[in-house]
């Protein structure tokens, strides 16, 4: 079995092999859906803006930990775009990022409120926590997709980092000088912020990476197109190490009957969700 490699933090886009690039390795829904990432990961510096707000009086350790997440999401999204731009050279990374940040605005961006969303720091910090173990996965669903050697490396490199954001999440949620959540209101957070996944923020990043503007935007088009590039690379042990992180989040046994039946189920549905929306797309 070969050697599987080991990604440390602190890389740059200098240390990516781009000359390693294979365009017949590419495969257009692959592609459709990492310019799709490409765009959330760049736009990390607009939630910087709003953990900093929530974690005004934290301690000066947290506020520096949330600059150097946000400096490595932005990373993650040139990494990503400038990936697109050779496997298409039609596309344009950042006319896509303008027409995302022009058309995605979600609430809680705008204002100086310091309150969370999700109630608390604690609960702030749980639902990064779902966000981290959904990306972890999902890189690493990519990383074992593709045959296209810079994208391995790519998404190797940002599954890395996102397992990392998610262990400095998980140590700051248990840091906060605040009551511990029930066992009932952290498992709502987390159930909350996974529905969240089909909000506006995956189906207009779709929409404004591959859509053409003379195109209106919709949300349920568009949500299951996004739905039916990202669903068809996941395998069960992907879906087992979410499911997972997510328990330790909110508290319970990673390895108890209950998150093995939680994998179990999830996967089940996702499997049937991928299955129609790919029928669906066939038959369109």
């Amino acid at each position: 079995m070969a050697a599987q490699a080991v990604y440390t933090s602190g890389w740059t886009l200098d240390d990516i092999a781009w000359d390693r690039f294979d365009p017949a390795a590419v495969t257009p829904d692959l592609l459709a859906g990492v310019k799709a990432a490409s765009l959330v990961e760049y736009n990390a510096l607009d939630y910087v803006a709003y953990l900093n707000r929530v974690f005004k009086d934290g301690d000066p350790q947290t506020l520096a930990d949330i600059e150097r997440w946000g400096d490595e999401e932005v990373q993650h999204g040139l990494a990503l775009g400038r990936w697109c731009e050779m496997a298409d050279p039609t596309f344009d990374f950042q006319a896509a990022v303008a027409r995302f940040r022009a058309g995605y605005k979600p609430p809680h961006f705008d204002g100086d409120g310091t309150g969370s969303v999700r109630g608390s720091r604690r609960g702030e910090m749980i639902a990064r926590c779902v966000v981290e173990s959904g990306t972890s996965s999902y890189y690493t669903a990519m990383k074992d997709a593709t045959d296209e050697p810079v994208l391995k490396e790519i998404a190797g490199r940002i599954a890395a980092d996102e397992f990392r954001h998610y262990k400095l999440f998980f140590e700051t949620l248990h840091r906060q000088n605040e009551p511990d959540l029930p066992f009932w209101r952290k498992l709502l957070v987390a159930v909350t912020r996974v529905n969240e996944s089909d909000d506006d923020e995956l189906a207009y990043a779709y929409y404004a990476a591959n859509i053409p503007p003379s195109v209106p935007y919709d949300r349920a088009t568009f949500s299951k197109m996004s739905a039916s590039k990202a669903l068809v690379i996941y395998r069960p042990n992907h879906i087992k190490k979410l499911v997972q992180m997510i328990a330790k989040a909110v508290g319970a046994d990673p390895n108890g009957r209950m998150t093995k039946v939680a994998s179990a189920l999830i996967w089940r549905m996702l499997r049937m969700r991928a299955g129609l929306l790919t029928g669906a797309r066939a038959a369109a």
